[in-house]
């Protein structure tokens, strides 16, 4: 028999001790019993600015004093008005309208939503289907959830969920590995392929993630990537949905992890590091030219929620923003990145770790039966959620992820340290992987090569 977490907390797994967390600052976190655990992964990617900053929660306080909340539906506040403005300056091409929100989930929701109404609006409402990679994740929201592409999810939900186009993740366990110049997949041509069978006056957006989050890895497409996409996108007046809630607010080393490739979205979802985890805070970036439409038609966008614009998040937000410029950390986060992928380049030569990738810092590290041919290890042996067991055990923190080789086989691990990691942190990153990695094979019994 399962036992349990005690209390009335109805945690999100049942089976498993939650270890209570008193304090946190920078990279590190401490549980009541005074152990401290070295965070990695920035909780789930999103405490970018690390843990205990002073200055934000100052921020916050004060605006809460002042007003803490508001009907975003009637009222604006100093704090939303300044995030946009602060945040509409570092966002791509013509990005230069904010919709503030709770969660990535609600920004995915509300972003698809927004290009399906943009279509109606626009005379068009044939336009009503969505692409999206495969593996990928947007959100566990209803039609986020079905813009995502996780096997485990449909079993329960699929009667619920939207038909959703599939075409494979680029340079993602490809056979090519991105370097064939006539790989539909990794170059991008697949897009259009499926745009035609689904016919092209019927498809309203194209959604995916400039660099893969945990379903792929961290995997980085080919440069010219999305501008296929992009060429692609426009030829069948498809709207263009970038999800830079996982990758974006300065993640992999820019502002945006779309920027290097030297396109701009249509639409743009930012969520987990633009509050640092202070604060539930997530959002849309549209263009004047899809929001104009809706101002002469119906005059709002269908889509609303009870903390959309709240004023002490946004204050977290602006606070945030406002640090990462100052601070030039989102610099920081370029520099320390190529450091950090050096060091994680050791983990190679580790038994059953497969590709090491990622951008920044952010980074993926498979774990496979042969590192030779990328095989996965057996679904049976859970060796993703041991590891993230024995590392939790040896005071590291990671994310896990499953079933992104196949529907059900596959195991990797995230690692998304704070911008202020020292490279003495990253040192002991890698070693606490290290350990971590042999505890588990040997917990499991998996032979070593």
């Amino acid at each position: 028999m399962h036992q349990y977490p005690a209390g009335h907390v109805f945690y999100r797994k049942l089976n498993q001790p939650f270890p209570e967390i008193v304090r946190g600052e920078g990279c590190w976190l401490e549980d009541v019993d005074g152990k401290r655990y070295l965070d990695a992964v920035g909780g789930a990617f999103v405490a970018s600015l690390g843990h205990g900053d002073a200055g934000i929660a100052d921020a916050m306080a004060a605006q809460a004093r002042r007003v803490a909340y508001v009907n975003g539906t009637a009222f604006t506040t100093d704090a939303a008005e300044q995030l946009a403005t602060e945040l509409a300056a570092t966002l791509p091409g013509d990005l230069d309208h904010l919709y503030f929100l709770s969660s990535g989930s609600e920004a995915v929701e509300a972003a698809l939503k927004l290009a399906r109404q943009y279509w109606v609006e626009h005379g068009r409402p044939e336009k009503h289907k969505i692409v999206a990679l495969a593996p990928a994740y947007h959100g566990n929201t209803l039609l986020a959830l079905s813009a995502s592409a996780r096997e485990h999810y449909k079993t329960i939900f699929g009667d619920w969920l939207v038909d959703v186009i599939r075409v494979p993740v680029p340079c993602y366990r490809c056979a090519c590995g991105g370097t064939d110049g006539t790989c539909a997949t990794c170059t991008g041509t697949a897009l259009e392929d499926a745009i035609l069978r689904a016919g092209p006056g019927t498809v309203a957006a194209f959604i995916a993630e400039p660099v893969g989050g945990s379903s792929t890895g961290a995997a980085v497409p080919r440069p010219d990537y999305f501008r296929v996409v992009r060429e692609i996108c426009d030829r069948h007046e498809v709207l263009f949905v970038a999800d830079e809630v996982l990758c974006g607010a300065g993640r992999t080393g820019t502002w945006w992890a779309i920027e290097p490739f030297g396109v701009v979205p249509d639409l743009m979802t930012i969520g987990k590091g633009i509050a640092a985890g202070y604060a539930p805070l997530s959002g849309v970036a549209a263009p004047r030219r899809i929001v104009d439409v809706l101002a002469a038609g119906s005059g709002s966008l269908l889509h609303a929620q009870t903390f959309s614009f709240h004023p002490v998040a946004c204050a977290a937000g602006l606070a945030t923003v406002r640090a990462l410029k100052t601070r030039r950390l989102v610099e920081r986060c370029a520099e320390l990145g190529d450091v950090f992928h050096a060091k994680l380049g050791g983990l190679k030569s580790l038994p059953h770790v497969g590709a090491v990738r990622g951008r920044g810092l952010l980074a993926g590290v498979e774990l496979v039966e042969d590192a030779r041919t990328g095989s996965p290890l057996p679904r049976s042996l859970k060796v993703a959620e041991t590891f993230t067991a024995r590392a939790r055990d040896a005071g590291l923190m990671v994310w896990p992820n499953v079933g992104h080789a196949d529907g059900t086989n596959g195991d990797l691990v995230m690692l998304a340290p704070p911008f202020i990691v020292t490279e003495t942190e990253l040192d002991e990153i890698v070693a606490r992987f290290g350990v971590a990695l042999e505890r588990t094979l040997s917990a499991l019994a998996v032979p070593v090569p």
